[in-house]
């Protein structure tokens, strides 16, 4: 309550608690922002250590996801769930239509998607009992999975980062660490050994590891993140795995110049932005470069195509060297220039202008 009603990280219109004791659900849905429109946001789900940890992460995903909806310049506002429970061991059938009765019940304000833990054939099931349900397959009047234009955007603000930067959006010859290559990491691999960088890897999963380099014998694999952050010469750090990336004890140590990836909430708290900027690295905002996979899912609602979609996600790249012109002008760092931009467009919603 008090992280809702009274601390900078509240702010939010509403937060629903669920349960269903037949199947085992636990969800909470939080909703920040809806001055642009419905809320939109996937579904987490994640053994949380404690209910505290979950309402506490649903609330940051949720603020994150109004500032991403804001940026991409989509009419959706913020908005996420979470599902308490290892998804190897709850998941099922029942919790899933249970959780699609709880999103049903919003009528609307909220639309949900695919996040960490859940995939296109979840969102099937849960579309059974909601509507309002984007990320499914194409055989059920969806996009599939939404990951591909996710790594599509970030490779997007990683060119703008080396136009800023070097003077040329290009990442050929550049030495680039991808921390987590299932998903999205896993495609933003290809996207970069294709413009000619050199690459290497991370993963807490072994298959994921083997899949890239099965598929990409050049690619170099180190131990664990903490190895890839302090890798010689390295140009970019994408961190694509979960939040929390850039804390006191990465950024000190970090080789890179540029930090550009998928994850979202990669700063472990305010002020690491400022230490990033201080040690001269430059960071493209999370929730601006992996806006690619909620464009994806928002067009799902307007009977989705995919040229379109790749169409909004190539803008990534103007709205990323923007933003490093914004901060430059204001004085600030990049994370802050973001968060102004976002916050003048609902803003504006919000007043009617």
């Amino acid at each position: 309550m008090h992280t809702l009603f009274h601390s900078d990280q509240g702010g939010h219109e509403q937060v629903v608690l669920c349960q269903d004791r037949a199947s085992g659900l636990k969800a909470v849905i939080a909703l920040h922002n809806t001055a642009l429109g419905p809320a939109l946001g996937g579904t987490r789900f994640y053994p949380y250590a404690t209910e505290a940890e979950a309402v506490a992460d649903a609330l940051n995903l949720a603020r994150g996801m109004s500032y991403k909806n804001a940026m991409a310049g989509l009419d959706h506002g913020g908005g996420k769930a979470v599902i308490i429970g290892d998804p190897a061991v709850i998941k099922s059938e029942a919790l899933l239509l249970a959780y699609g009765r709880f999103v049903a019940s919003l009528g609307g304000r909220y639309v949900t998607a695919c996040d960490v833990g859940t995939y296109v054939a979840d969102m099937d099931v849960v579309a059974r009992e909601c509507r309002w349900t984007t990320g499914r397959s194409p055989e059920n009047g969806g996009a599939g999975d939404s990951s591909v234009l996710t790594a599509f955007g970030v490779f997007q603000g990683m060119r703008a980062s080396a136009q800023h930067l070097w003077g040329d959006p290009t990442l050929r010859g550049r030495k680039v660490g991808v921390a987590g290559v299932g998903k999205v990491g896993y495609h933003l691999v290809g996207h970069l050994l294709e413009d000619g960088a050199e690459v290497v890897v991370t993963d807490v999963r072994a298959e994921s590891v083997r899949r890239v380099t099965d598929q990409y014998p050049g690619v170099s694999v180190v131990a664990d993140t903490d190895a890839l952050i302090r890798v010689e010469g390295l140009d970019i750090y994408a961190p694509c795995a979960l939040g929390g990336a850039l804390d006191d004890d990465t950024v000190p140590v970090l080789t890179a110049k540029v930090v550009c990836g998928a994850a979202n909430n990669q700063l472990a708290h305010p002020g690491v932005e400022k230490d990033l900027a201080d040690r001269g690295i430059l960071y493209a905002p999370d929730y601006v470069v992996n806006a690619g996979g909620v464009i994806q899912v928002a067009d799902e609602l307007h009977g989705f195509d995919f040229d379109r979609c790749k169409a909004k996600a190539s803008k990534i790249f103007d709205t990323t060297l923007s933003i490093f012109a914004r901060a430059k002008m204001d004085g600030i760092p990049p994370a802050a220039a973001a968060d102004r931009i976002a916050e003048q467009r609902m803003a504006e919603a919000r007043s009617g202008h």
